[in-house]
């Protein structure tokens, strides 16, 4: 792959707000666990997709988180007695690929697909969609994922969490905001949403300023940005390293901020830590920090495995999405992909333990914006990278819901 087609991949890969092994080949079962045969009851099939063995927005935590959940599940009891089993897919960031995966996914019948990554929804969610099967969890970031009526998402992808970022901002003094993020035709909606979140909480709409997708050295983008601005916003996905390290060099002191998966913890680290430059920076995501006891199972599951980042947005997608088809799936009484759906659109509320508000799929629920009505979760979280690890931003904090702040603008 050329470095132009490298960086437009990873440029599409920022539009999915989350983080930066051997490549699992398409259809490939997961390993079994030592408590699987002891398990009496229906195996249930379900598979996941993400991109491995690939530049840009490679995931292959996606896969380990699901197999680690298959193992965690299968020794606390499966599901209705009866072992999860997870089949794999690389789909390698190519649409043809996912689609690949899709039909996959209906010759092997599984009952569901949970908690994958794939920049590809509008060419699989139609496959999907014909053979009845829920899409659980998901990118956020296609058209397909926010109106296919198979689609479940957990969070509320883009739309929201940008909205969230601009609010964020400004509600911590940000009066002059730029937003920084590549100059590709996909990453439009970040900038409308960080522009829709900053004016409604009644800031002055952000310069918005673009990265050819084949630079390297961001001095001129870190000049631009930070001339007459108290407030970045470094929407560069796994690149967003470069914005700072020319940041850095440039002696700048103005604040930074991002969602979850550009100014990480392994960035801040890289950059002196607790005097890193990204110390005390605005980060906007869309589940408690990993800190919080919320996710106590997903670290117990991922057991200081390295290859698991479990403050990678795209795991931690995964992870809540596999709460939630057990947490549906339980509730049947023969665990279908029909009955799921059913399970999933009239449900009151499946509770994650914290990771969400409770979430539900009906129809009154859903955000009333055009094309984006399976979005009905529309919180998000306010955090903060404190002493080199992101934290919640204040103590006590909770979910931030963004659904009036978008409607009002909708509707405006």
């Amino acid at each position: 792959m050329n470095d132009s087609r490298r960086r437009r991949t990873a440029a599409a890969s920022c539009l999915a707000v989350t983080g930066v092994l051997l490549a699992a080949g398409c259809g490939g079962e997961a390993s079994g666990t030592s408590t699987t045969s002891e398990l009496k009851g229906t195996p249930v099939k379900v598979m996941v997709w993400a991109p491995e063995d690939t530049q840009g927005s490679a995931q292959p935590g996606v896969r380990l988180t699901a197999q680690a959940y298959e193992k965690w599940i299968n020794d606390n009891g499966g599901i209705k007695g009866g072992p999860l089993k997870v089949l794999t897919c690389n789909e390698k960031n190519e649409p043809d690929e996912a689609e690949k995966c899709a039909q996959q996914a209906v010759a092997e019948k599984v009952v569901a697909v949970v908690g994958s990554y794939s920049l590809a929804g509008d060419r699989y969610m139609p496959i999907l969609e014909k053979a009845g099967i829920p899409y659980i969890g998901g990118t956020g970031v296609s058209a397909a994922e926010f109106s296919s009526p198979m689609s479940f998402p957990v969070n509320g992808g883009t739309p929201v969490v940008f909205a969230a970022h601009g609010k964020q901002l400004v509600d911590e003094g940000c009066k002059k905001i730029s937003g920084v993020r590549y100059d590709v035709a996909a990453a439009a909606i970040v900038s409308k949403f960080l522009t829709l979140g900053v004016t409604a909480a009644g800031g002055a709409a952000p310069k918005d300023l673009k990265v050819p997708v084949t630079a390297t050295d961001l001095a001129p983008q870190v000049a631009a940005a930070t001339k007459g601005a108290d407030c970045v916003s470094v929407i560069l996905g796994t690149h967003s390293d470069l914005f700072v390290t020319s940041y850095v060099q440039s002696g700048a002191d103005t604040q930074l901020g991002s969602v979850v998966g550009n100014l990480t913890p392994e960035l801040a680290e890289s950059t002196g830590g607790a005097s890193s430059p990204l110390e005390g920076s605005a980060i906007t995501g869309y589940y408690p920090p990993v800190s919080d006891a919320s996710w106590k199972d997903f670290v117990e599951a991922a057991g200081g495995n390295k290859d698991i980042d479990t403050t990678n947005g795209a795991n931690e997608t995964a992870w809540v999405a596999f709460k939630v088809f057990t947490e549906a799936a339980k509730t049947l009484p023969s665990i279908t992909s029909k009955a799921l759906v059913d399970e999933l659109n009239t449900t009151d509320g499946i509770d994650t333990g914290g990771l969400t508000p409770k979430l539900t799929w009906q129809e009154s629920t859903a955000l009333p914006m055009e094309g984006m009505g399976r979005i009905h979760n529309t919180t998000a979280t306010e955090l903060t990278i404190r002493e080199g690890k992101i934290e919640w931003a204040e103590s006590g904090s909770t979910f931030v819901d963004v659904r009036k702040l978008l409607t009002a603008k909708a509707s405006g």
